[in-house]
């Protein structure tokens, strides 16, 4: 790590004219506060990552039914390439309060400390991220032209720490996150309806009558709670569905996988859970297991076909209620 390098790009932060945040010194920040990593591939590694890839493309149309290509953009990469990609989405996903800045912009002072506690939460996911799907949202971009990356250095030091065989678990990982590829593809509404919650929620923060109502107790039922709450869902949903796919189309045992990356989630040391728990880990673990949990009692009592109806219109995503009586949505959607 070089902290210093952190320390000076959060310090600059103070001088651009406006904006909430400074982007650039966020990437910059977060480069210092972690190492790269290893991104030196033999041939052959190369070659079985593509395998991997292929493979779940191919095991996962087999078992959901779906016909769907793989991203435009697949990227093996080093924690630094990660933070770049994200910085562009937290940019685009962020633009909204830029927006609500007006006249003389942002203190310098509240633009460093806004900076500051980007780059040390980039910095952070940058070091525990092993794969993600990016379906590129609120980007301008072809709206299938989606990413794919595997963060190589974290997957690896994963494997040593689960101590479990590196090509398996990087294999199970390209399952996982192809998997959101399958999604995305059957239910061609989804990133406009993420884009949509995720847009009105975060406009809805920025307007000071709705933060008020945030606080009230006496809310109709509109306002920023509400569109990140249907946002909690429909993600639950997507990772609840993806951990169905992946263990029925991977081919290969799986169970010791699962029960370690599990506890993975829910151990580290003392700092590690501290910013788990500032950042949401617990409720992303809680997205995993409570979506796995319905679409698992779905397919066991119905079929895969059933369950793959969430995808067929947004009406059928399961309610918050719905997620633990599986059986009340099986009987409203099928």
């Amino acid at each position: 790590m070089d902290l210093s390098r952190s320390v000076r790009a959060i310090a600059g932060a103070a001088d651009p004219p406006d904006g909430v945040i400074d982007w650039d010194a966020v990437a910059e920040a977060a480069k210092g506060g972690c190492e790269p990593g290893d991104l030196r591939m033999e041939p052959a590694e190369r070659a079985a990552i593509a395998d991997d890839v292929r493979a779940a493309r191919d095991g996962l149309r087999e078992a959901s039914g779906v016909e769907f290509d793989l991203p435009g953009s697949i990227e093996v990469q080093h924690r630094h390439h990660w933070i770049d990609a994200n910085v562009d989405t937290f940019r685009r996903v962020l633009r909204p309060l830029d927006d609500t800045v007006t006249g003389g912009g942002v203190p310098g002072v509240a633009r460093s400390l806004n900076t500051g506690t980007m780059a040390v939460t980039v910095a952070f996911l940058a070091r525990n991220v092993l794969g993600q799907y990016d379906p590129l949202l609120l980007a301008d971009a072809d709206p299938t032209d989606h990413g794919l990356y595997f963060v190589r250095p974290n997957i690896r030091e994963a494997a040593v720490e689960l101590d479990v065989g590196y090509p398996r678990f990087r294999r199970w990982i390209a399952f996982h996150e192809v998997a959101h590829a399958a999604e995305f593809a059957a239910a061609a509404w989804l990133p406009g309806y993420l884009e949509d919650r995720l847009e009105s929620g975060i406009a809805s923060m920025t307007d000071e009558s709705s933060l008020l109502e945030l606080a009230s107790p006496g809310r109709d039922g509109s306002g920023p709670i509400d569109a990140f709450a249907d946002l909690n869902t429909a993600m639950t949903a997507v990772e609840g569905y993806a951990e169905l796919l992946m263990d029925r189309a991977f081919d290969d045992e799986y169970d010791d996988l699962r029960e370690k990356l599990d506890a993975r989630r829910q151990g580290g040391d003392p700092i590690t859970n501290l910013f788990k728990r500032l950042l949401g880990f617990g409720m992303k673990r809680r997205q995993y297991e409570r979506g796995a949990a319905f679409f698992s009692t779905v397919a066991d009592r119905t079929d895969l076909r059933t369950a793959s109806l969430v995808w067929e219109r947004p009406a059928n995503l399961p309610s918050d209620a719905e997620l633990d009586d599986p059986d009340a949505w099986v009987r409203r959607v099928a």
